[in-house]
C-alpha cells in the first residue's frame, strides 16, 4: 500500500479572494466543493492527477501569525521572465517579503494573505514541472522527513542531504516536494499543509496504522465532522489522510 500527495490545504480569512488570486497566479479554474471552501484546478484536468498538485483554500477566522513552514516555490523560464512574473504579481496583490533570505537570486513574496511563496530564478530542473516548481517544508531534519514522506508515499526520493531533500512523483512528472532545514520552531498549528490520498481498493483506516507505524502521531483533531484523518508527521507537521480515490 502507499499513498500520493494530491493537494495543498492553505486555511484562508476570505478564501473566495484569495482563490480569485492564486488562480490567476496560476492561470488556474476555481470550483467549490461547499461554502468556505475553494478548490483550484487545471481546467480539464481530472482530480487527482500526478502532473498537478492542487490547492484547496479553506476559511479560517484566524489570522496569519508568524512564518508558514510549507510554501510554494513558481517556477520561471529566464530572467526577463521571472521580473515580469514579479511585476505581474505585485499587480495582483502580492508583495514583497523579508523572511531573512538575505540576497539571493529568487524573490520571496507574499500573498494578499501574508502568505509567503518564492519566484525562483530559472533552473533546468524545473523545466517541466508546470507553474509550481516545488511545495517547501521547512523541517529540523530533512533526512528524517526524507525517509517518513519516502516510506508513506510511493513519490520517489531524489536527493538526501543534511540540509535539504528533494522528492517527486512516482511517474516523474509535477512539481516536487522539498524538505529544507531551518533554525524556526513550530509553533502551533500549520496554516498550510499536505493532502496525500490512497489509491482506489485501499483501506483507509489500514493506511492510517500503516503511516502511524512509520512514525506519524494523531494531533488530537476531532474526527466527528469529517472523514478523512488527521496526522503529523515526525516534526508534527498536521497533513490530512484524504479517503482512496
Amino acid at each position: 500500500m502507499a499513498t500520493r500527495l494530491v493537494q495543498i490545504n492553505m486555511k484562508a480569512q476570505d478564501d473566495s479572494a484569495l482563490g480569485r488570486f492564486w488562480a490567476e497566479v496560476l492561470g488556474w479554474g476555481i470550483d467549490s466543493e461547499g461554502p468556505g471552501v475553494t478548490n483550484l484546478e487545471p481546467v480539464g484536468l481530472p482530480y487527482p492527477d500526478p502532473t498537478v498538485i492542487f490547492i484547496d483554500l479553506v476559511a479560517r477566522p484566524e489570522s496569519k501569525t508568524g512564518k508558514n513552514r510549507v510554501h510554494l516555490d513558481l517556477a520561471t523560464t529566464s530572467t526577463a521572465h521571472q521580473a515580469e512574473l514579479v511585476a505581474r504579481l505585485k499587480g495582483l496583490g502580492a508583495t514583497l517579503a523579508d523572511v531573512g533570505q538575505g540576497d539571493v537570486p529568487w524573490t520571496v513574496m507574499a500573498d494578499p494573505e501574508g502568505n509567503e511563496f518564492c519566484v525562483l530564478e530559472p533552473r533546468p530542473v524545473y523545466g517541466d514541472t508546470g507553474p509550481v516548481a516545488a511545495v517547501v517544508v521547512d523541517c529540523a531534519d530533512p533526512r528524517e522527513m526524507a525517509r517518513f514522506w519516502g516510506e508513506a508515499m510511493d513519490w520517489t526520493v531524489h536527493e538526501v542531504a543534511d540540509d535539504h531533500a528533494t522528492m517527486r512523483s512516482a511517474q516523474g512528472v509535477g512539481p516536487y516536494l522539498e524538505f529544507v532545514r531551518t533554525p524556526d520552531a513550530k509553533n502551533g498549528w500549520n496554516r498550510v499543509h499536505l493532502d496525500i490520498r490512497p489509491y482506489p481498493g485501499d483501506d483507509l483506516e489500514v493506511e492510517a496504522a500503516r503511516l502511524r507505524a512509520l512514525g506519524a502521531t494523531d494531533p488530537g483533531f476531532d474526527r466527528s465532522a469529517v472523514s478523512w484523518t488527521v496526522l503529523a508527521d515526525p516534526e508534527g507537521n498536521e497533513f490530512c489522510l484524504l479517503s482512496p480515490k
